[in-house]
């Protein structure tokens, strides 16, 4: 992997490692740990790379001084690139440090060997550490990309159990979340939202803003933008509820409450082909008569309302403002994007920022990390000198982040008389699923901050662009991993939606592959075969079919089902680069239409495994993330705003549905490892409603399956 764009961005050695005065290891990666335990896996690679025990390996939080850029934590990109790129640099190291070794000892490489940040002369007592080889220097030399690496046999970190890092400070309460800050002078703020996006503040009651004025609060004002801020947390809250009471907005129109499925059809929207996974800048094709020899033509549309992040903590920032710059800390998956937009919309360069990550909430996507942290950098500047510490309520998660898209998939396709697929194509029509705050030319960065919306000088309306790259945005895993021969694949990038949306776990995967994944099943029905085998016979990738079929085995595919059980089974290789994953689900449905999920088994193969426990980790959250997705999650609007504000107008899984999971990891030492953090969401969706049908014979095509939504499918049927 020469071409790591980590490496080519920051190709020296400092950027990445520092052997400290203690000799331990200060290894700094600019992605981010927002539970994913990448730090747990970095600093394995690295303490097996140098021969230097786990807890001498130290873990820093990324920072934009300092720090290699990396852009975004995104994309089950991390082990692969930033893995792979302090793979190298640990290699490369290694070696660097054995060279000055030969000179210190006056002995060839082969007779010395290293032991926990020890070189030593073999046959003698002579030892050295690192620090003091590096005698308080640093390497000056760029990472060898080539760099021989320890050979797989001798490994004795990687792919075995670790602790996680923080584990025991997270399990007792005692770690410090970016909440939690307190700096001296601080000032706490909240801020004060308006009914919905499309609202305008008119003003304040001029006598509560006296009084909150007098009892110590600072208001801020920029435009539509409104904050208070004040020394006492608590005052501050009640004082913030009294304001938003007395505020008087113009409300315009409201939201456009027109049926959002409709309008993905209906809406002025941009076609492209997708060709290989990438968009191509040329007109859609037609969809075009089936082909002369096909038996059977089946098509279907496939629905996902908008959904939340929803992190179960609410986001928070930190900022303040001094005569040398402005100093944030945020929770952001992307902290040199977040600088350069903020500076944008701030009007300074973006050296005058500078940004620390922070843990809070995890999400997995862009929810309201960035849109936190900004707040607090626009009261910051209003009140220099002062640290604020901006808190979101859950009120303000709820009805502000940046939604994951609704979405819809239309497929359709042709079978012979084998029952093989002989034409196939899909439309997936959605929203962007770009809107983190990146710098694009033309203002983008700015327009796609909450906060910069509603200034004096507002940012101007955000406008997205097609995503071209490959396996982006809404068309990821649009194309099938099968082998189909004749394909047709359009995204339709869709104008004009009513609600903000952005970047969430697996982006356009998690609809594309429960379209997928639930016709699949509903052609393998119409040609009469077995579902595994209908999928079996479409694969030529031996990798695939080995986790397809782990899956189907453990699950108890063949055998007959306890009465009242579905089973279903789904596929995927995420992005058609990355995790391969099968998902097998044993559910019920009861009287009431309660879908009730009793066991799940999941088969995946990343390549090599770092981590085990941690790859285990991501496999079965991302399932259960999607498995409440699929069942429960739908934001719900009217004209007035967001109506799902808390727990119970938005309901996600709770611990009384989570099944028992079985992970299968296929054992692949000395292979490249695979980004695998959303490799399950897709088949997730798929399993389920294809496990749904087995059990009721009700075919499930939006979601969420709710009892009203599958008992509505069952009366469509009927009908």
């Amino acid at each position: 992997m020469t071409d790591n764009p980590s490496l080519l961005n920051n190709p020296n050695l400092d950027d990445w490692l520092i052997i400290l005065p203690d000799g331990d290891i200060e290894a700094r990666s600019g992605k981010v740990d927002v539970g994913q335990r990448i730090s747990t896996a970095l600093a394995i690679i690295v303490s097996e790379e140098m021969d230097v025990d786990l807890e001498h390996i130290q873990i820093a939080p990324p920072a934009t001084i300092g720090f290699p850029d990396e852009g975004m934590t995104t994309g089950s990109n991390s082990i692969e690139q930033s893995g792979h790129a302090l793979r190298r640099a640990a290699a490369t190291a290694r070696r660097h440090l054995i060279g000055i070794a030969v000179e210190k000892f006056g002995a060839p490489a082969e007779c010395l060997n290293i032991k926990d940040g020890l070189i030593g002369v073999t046959g003698t007592n002579q030892t050295i550490n690192f620090a003091e080889l590096m005698d308080g220097g640093g390497f000056g030399i760029p990472v060898d990309p080539n760099a021989p690496l320890k050979p797989t046999e001798d490994h004795r970190w990687i792919g075995n159990a670790a602790t996680p890092r923080h584990m025991t400070e997270f399990v007792t309460g005692a770690f410090s979340y970016v909440h939690d800050m307190a700096l001296p002078g601080m000032l706490h703020a909240r801020p004060i939202r308006p009914p919905h996006a499309n609202a305008q503040l008119i003003d304040f009651d001029p006598k509560v803003t006296a009084q909150l004025t007098g009892d110590g609060i600072i208001i801020v004002r920029n435009g539509s933008f409104a904050a208070l801020a004040g020394e006492d947390e608590y005052a501050l809250i009640k004082a913030a509820r009294r304001l938003a009471e007395t505020a008087e907005w113009d409300l315009g129109d409201g939201l456009d409450t027109e049926d959002v499925f409709q309008r993905l059809r209906d809406n002025e929207h941009l076609s492209l082909p997708v060709v290989d996974g990438t968009p191509v800048d040329d007109p859609a094709p037609a969809l075009r008569d089936p082909p002369p020899d096909a038996a059977q033509t089946l098509s279907a549309r496939y629905e996902r309302p908008y959904v939340m992040h929803a992190t179960i903590g609410p986001s928070a920032g930190m900022a303040v403002c001094t005569d040398t710059g402005i100093e944030v800390w945020t929770h952001s998956q992307g902290i040199h994007s977040f600088r350069a937009s903020a500076a944008e919309a701030l009007g300074v360069a973006p050296d005058t920022l500078t940004v620390h990550h922070a843990l809070g909430a995890g999400c997995y996507g862009h929810n309201g990390a960035d849109d936190a942290a900004f707040d607090a950098v626009l009261i910051a500047r209003a009140i220099p000198g002062r640290p604020v510490l901006l808190k979101w309520t859950r009120e303000d998660e709820h009805a502000w982040e940046p939604y994951g898209s609704c979405m819809a998939a239309e497929t359709r396709a042709s079978i012979n008389a084998a029952g093989q697929i002989i034409q196939w194509s899909q439309d997936t029509y959605s929203d962007t699923h770009r809107g983190r705050p990146r710098p694009d030319p033309g203002g983008d960065g700015p327009a796609r901050l909450l906060g910069a919306r509603y200034l004096s000088d507002p940012a101007r309306a955000f406008s997205a662009k097609p995503t071209m790259t490959r396996q982006g945005g809404l068309h990821r895993n649009l194309d099938p991993y099968y082998d189909f021969p004749d394909t047709r694949l359009v995204k339709h990038l869709v104008r004009d939606l009513p609600l903000r949306t952005s970047a969430l776990r697996c982006l356009g995967a998690h609809v594309n592959v429960f379209a997928l994944e639930s016709f699949i099943d509903e052609l393998a029905r119409a040609a009469k075969i077995d579902a595994l085998a209908f999928r079996l016979n479409h694969l030529s990738d031996r990798r695939a079919k080995t986790v397809l079929n782990a899956c189907a085995e453990a699950i108890g595919w063949g055998d007959v089902a306890a009465e009242g059980h579905g089973l279903g089974l789904a596929f995927a290789r995420y992005t058609n680069s990355k995790t391969y994953a099968a998902v097998g689900v044993d559910l019920s449905v009861d009287d009431a239409a309660q879908v009730h999920l009793n066991r799940v088994v999941i088969a995946a193969d990343a390549g090599e495994v770092i981590d085990r426990a941690g790859l285990s980790a991501q496999l079965e959250g991302g399932f259960l993330q999607a498995a409440s997705w699929t069942l429960y999650e739908q934001v719900t609007f009217d004209e007035s705003g967001i109506t799902s504000r808390d727990w119970d107008t938005y309901p996600i899984l709770r611990f009384d549905n989570v099944p028992d999971i079985e992970t299968i990891l296929m054992e692949r030492p000395g292979d490249a490892p695979l980004g695998a953090g959303e490799a399950v969401g897709g088949p997730a969706a798929g399993a389920i409603a294809n496990a749904i049908f087995n059990a009721t014979q009700i075919r499930m095509r939006r979601m969420p399956f709710t009892p009203d939504m599958i008992r509505a499918a069952a009366a469509a049927d009927t009908n």
